[in-house]
């Protein structure tokens, strides 16, 4: 039996929910934008009548007040944003408990075997449309289709509030002449590397033998070449499923261009506080660090190694992250952004091999410290315990509100 899959996209989620919360921006071109003082300033996104002008995603702000003088820039409300997002998840649950979110304003939906409540996949499309529209007051574009790939495919194609099915007796027609880079999974290195191989439309790239691809894109090749061919067997995930950690980082764009060691220890351990708590939350420990430098000319680089013994303490995450910085950056421009990520994460209970110079007592005090702190924070609030050294000025704001995405991102506001 063939499946039914949605892909649901909320239509330029961010400037959509700007225009509904104050209607006199309506017919206005609008962008929602980082605020320029702290160093956050370029586009994050536009309406349709933004877009007219030629404003993108990731233009700055300068540049977009540039491409059309009369836009008006707003903050982001991300607090809003989050829980319109989970409205609308509450009302594609109504039809399906198979809902995948795919970052914050995109879902997929299997309605396979649900056509005798709901109709066709069409027909569930367009009533979902409606509801979004009338309960909510945003609009969606809906892809119908017999896999997740071309689902999404579909939702990408017509823009707004419509409703595209890619059906599985006539997709060839419509995705073999589509341009390569509107397929999942098509970023803008792979696109080059289709364009060495004179790749330019799905069409090329289902016809192309893998092994040639393979020696740039290692096993993607076959995974992309099998999507271009229809053959997507991914599920739609559960929509209480956790996806387990592999990661946890926090980092942030300074205020002010970091020029000493001495500074960047310090927004390494403030960023470390949050790592901490969340591999508390979590009951991880860190198997080991990676770092994410960029400097004010724009040039990221990152940094990762391993350690000898998995750890969990704030401050021994920032001394690893610290000592990682020192053997690896060579200062050639002062440093813009710092991240710090714990990586290779194992269960905080699982069983660790010793080592004869270790200092296990030391890593067990530290350990039951942090947890007795971010229970304190949680109840008393962040800053009712802090490091002497944090109490300089960190060329940060701390005063930050992080949220967490439904795909698991992390955003700062």
């Amino acid at each position: 039996m063939d499946r039914t899959i949605l892909h649901i996209d909320m239509n330029n989620f961010y400037a959509s929910m700007e225009c509904m919360l104050d209607p006199s921006l309506r017919g206005k071109p609008v962008a929602v934008c980082g605020r320029t003082e702290e160093r956050h300033g370029i586009v994050l996104a536009k309406n349709y009548e933004a877009k007219a002008y030629g404003v993108k995603t990731g233009d700055v702000n300068w540049e977009a007040r540039q491409k059309c003088p009369d836009l008006v820039m707003v903050p982001p409300h991300y607090e809003e944003y989050i829980k319109y997002s989970k409205l609308a998840r509450q009302i594609y649950a109504d039809y399906s408990d198979q809902v995948e979110p795919f970052g914050m304003d995109e879902v997929w939906l299997d309605a396979s075997g649900t056509s005798r409540l709901f109709g066709t996949g069409e027909q569930l499309a367009d009533e979902i449309r409606e509801r979004v529209k009338f309960e909510l007051g945003l609009t969606v574009s809906v892809g119908v289709s017999f896999n997740k790939v071309f689902a999404k495919l579909g939702s990408d194609l017509k823009k707004p509030d419509a409703t595209t099915v890619v059906p599985p007796e006539s997709w060839r027609d419509i995705v073999w002449p589509l341009p390569v880079e509107d397929m999942l999974g098509v970023g803008r290195s792979t696109k080059k590397v289709m364009e060495r191989y004179n790749i330019k439309t799905i069409g090329d790239l289902a016809n192309t033998d893998p092994n040639i691809l393979a020696y740039r894109l290692k096993s993607r090749a076959w995974q992309l070449v099998a999507f271009a061919n229809g053959n997507d067997h991914s599920v739609v995930l559960h929509k209480d499923y956790v996806v387990p950690a592999k990661s946890v980082g926090h980092g942030i764009t300074t205020l002010q261009d970091l020029e000493t060691d001495q500074e960047v220890w310090n927004v390494m351990l403030e960023l470390v506080q949050e790592v901490n708590r969340k591999l508390v939350e979590y009951k991880k420990k860190a198997g080991g660090v990676a770092i994410y430098i960029r400097d004010n000319e724009l040039y990221t680089k990152q940094w990762q190694h391993k350690l000898e013994l998995p750890i969990q303490a704030a401050l021994s995450l920032a001394r690893e992250a610290f000592t990682l910085f020192k053997r690896s950056y060579t200062w050639r421009h002062p440093i813009r952004s710092v991240t710090v990520s714990a990586i290779a994460l194992s269960e905080e209970s699982d069983p660790v091999q010793r080592t004869l110079f270790a200092d296990n007592d030391r890593d067990e005090k530290l350990a039951k410290l942090d947890q007795t702190i971010c229970w304190i924070r949680e109840r008393f609030g962040k800053d009712a315990v802090r490091s002497a050294s944090l109490l300089c000025d960190l060329k940060m704001d701390t005063n930050r509100v992080e949220l967490q995405m439904p795909s698991g991102l992390t955003t700062m506001g």
